[in-house]
């Protein structure tokens, strides 16, 4: 239930967004999620897509650093409140969330959280125990 996500390191300038989506695009790949944090010098791009090999070497051909990562992509109410009892059993265990960001207003009125848990297999038993609904790779269109 692990999704894989091609994490982009770029530079903080004008045009390497944008030099990065054009040639994914160009490759005929579809972005299914994305986010970017920056710092002064430089984004990490974080994204879904149809097809992670291929974004991979599409993206080192453009000589730009990348790594795939694995994370997890939880579905919750979108209602308030949602999310805290989503992260509330992870309260007492030493799993950490490392980072992660969401997807709101879908067609079916659900919210989808992709999670980088510090232990992604304890954090799949902790979600599947409390009824939390895991998405998989075919839920996102991804190869």
């Amino acid at each position: 239930m692990k999704l894989k996500q091609l994490s982009i390191f770029l530079e903080n300038a004008p045009g390497r967004l944008y030099e990065a989506t054009h040639a994914l695009g160009e490759a005929g790949l579809n972005l299914r999620s994305l986010c970017i944090s920056d710092t002064s010098d430089f984004g990490i791009l974080r994204i879904l897509v149809s097809d992670v090999s291929t974004a991979r070497r599409v993206i080192m051909e453009k000589q730009l650093p990348a790594r795939v990562d694995d994370v997890i992509a939880a579905e919750i109410e979108d209602t308030p409140g949602s999310l805290a009892r989503l992260l509330r059993p992870f309260k007492e265990t030493k799993v950490n969330v490392e980072y992660m960001y969401a997807l709101a207003g879908t067609s079916s009125g659900k919210a989808v959280m992709v999670f980088r848990f510090s232990d992604n297999d304890r954090a799949i038993e902790i979600l599947r125990a409390n009824k939390i609904r895991i998405l998989d790779a075919a839920a996102f269109g991804i190869l």
